[in-house]
């Protein structure tokens, strides 16, 4: 191992130069006496602003950009070529300034002998927890490599089945939308008409009208600070919901709800599963896949339950007969067959195998619901709107009645 002094304007400047003399830099650090130092006649430290930088927030990573960056750097370590040397050839040939600047400042920690798990945790925003743990497995059992492959093809996955969710409710919240613009312009510009005629009636009218000219005067007069007052009561349900005890509350009556809490379950399932199995087959050992494969899930409601089924798989349990009591995560079926994949020990393609199969039938099942949903909201659209009709035929009948 070499040591010594460099002589440069900057640390990009003692990275260049090291490279260039076919070093691998392990640690590198500024020299303060260098610094302080007085060559110009200016005050001691006042020469080197020429060489301040300025760090600016950078712009999110998109997933694209993660996931291409994850498979390229497993294919270079593969290849052989060292964690340092790829981190450079990932960041000078990145186009995107925001994401090659990240990537940069990946290897400068690095570099400076920090792991590439503790390098990536210091971007939450980028790397996910579940992301960096993987890492660590991989860097501690000297497989990063195959660790990577398995976290892109993860990634690819994942990505493919939040696409079906999301576009499964796109018509459903266009249908939502509309709704709400059709009865806003009917409370505003449509029942204001009939209000002029019934005025002129001077007579009582049902109670159905009077209740819908009551939420027209309400929106017409109030529009705006009942605008603001919903939009302010969501910000505090929302932050309440962010807190540990309200997120944990949300998740419990997700879990519960009778349409979404099973697709919810079974979409946790499908990513343990498939972390689980992944981390299996690049050779982590299971009480370590499994604290990592839990922080996949997501709802900390079964989460938590499978942190004490976790607890008897450390104290020598097996793993089907310890997910027992995960019954709103795992079907009895599916913990079947991980108790007959642990005796034949392919606990880790079964896994997989089990999540491509949850997966199919999770997308299944998300269709049928969305082809529920649809009538259903149909069926409220029409139904307020022919509320607001009726309310206001009803006077119109009544009054040609009188007049006969």
């Amino acid at each position: 191992m070499a040591q010594g002094q460099l002589d440069a304007a900057g640390r990009p400047d003692a990275l260049r130069q090291m490279e260039t003399l076919g070093l691998r830099p392990v640690n590198l650090v500024e020299n303060a006496v260098a610094v302080a130092k007085n060559t110009s006649g200016l005050p001691a430290g006042l020469e080197n602003l020429g060489n301040l930088s300025f760090k600016f927030p950078s712009r999110k990573v998109s997933a694209n950009a993660l996931e291409n960056f994850t498979r390229l750097l497993s294919s270079l370590l593969a290849s052989g070529v060292p964690l340092s040397r790829a981190l450079v050839i990932l960041y000078k040939e990145n186009s995107a300034p925001s994401v090659a600047a990240k990537w940069r400042e990946i290897h400068d920690l690095v570099v400076d002998g920090m792991s590439l798990a503790d390098a990536m945790a210091k971007s939450p925003d980028v790397f996910p927890r579940v992301y960096v743990a993987m890492v660590e497995a991989g860097e501690a059992g000297g497989f990063l490599d195959v660790v990577l492959a398995q976290i892109a093809d993860f990634q690819s996955r994942e990505k493919e089945l939040k696409s079906k969710v999301l576009t499964a409710m796109i018509y459903p919240c266009i249908l939502f939308c509309l709704a709400i613009i059709v009865l806003t312009a009917l409370l505003i510009f449509f029942i204001p008409q009939f209000q002029k005629v019934f005025a002129s009636l001077h007579g009582t009218l049902p109670l159905i009208t009077q209740v819908i000219i009551g939420v027209s005067h309400a929106v017409r007069s109030y529009g705006l600070l009942v605008a603001a007052g919903l939009a302010g009561a969501v910000f505090l349900v929302r932050t309440w919901f962010a807190s540990e005890k309200g997120r944990r509350v949300w998740e419990r009556l997700v879990l519960r709800s009778p349409l979404v809490g099973p697709l919810v379950a079974q979409f946790a399932m499908v990513r343990f599963c498939r972390m689980l199995g992944t981390l299996l087959g690049a050779g982590v050992p299971l009480v370590q896949g499994l604290n990592v494969a839990r922080k996949s899930i997501g709802n900390q409601i079964l989460v938590d339950t499978v942190s004490q089924s976790i607890q008897r798989v450390q104290q020598g349990g097996r793993l089907g007969q310890s997910l027992a009591d995960c019954k709103d995560l795992f079907a009895g079926s599916v913990l079947e067959m991980i108790s007959v994949s642990e005796e034949s020990g392919k606990l880790d393609t079964e896994l997989v195998r089990i999540a491509s199969v949850a997966e199919v039938d999770l997308d299944r099942h998300l269709k049928t619901a969305v082809a529920f949903a649809e009538p259903l909201l149909l069926f409220l659209i029409a139904g307020f709107i022919g509320t607001i009709f009726i309310g206001m035929l009803l006077p119109v009948l009544s009054m040609s009645e009188y007049i006969k």
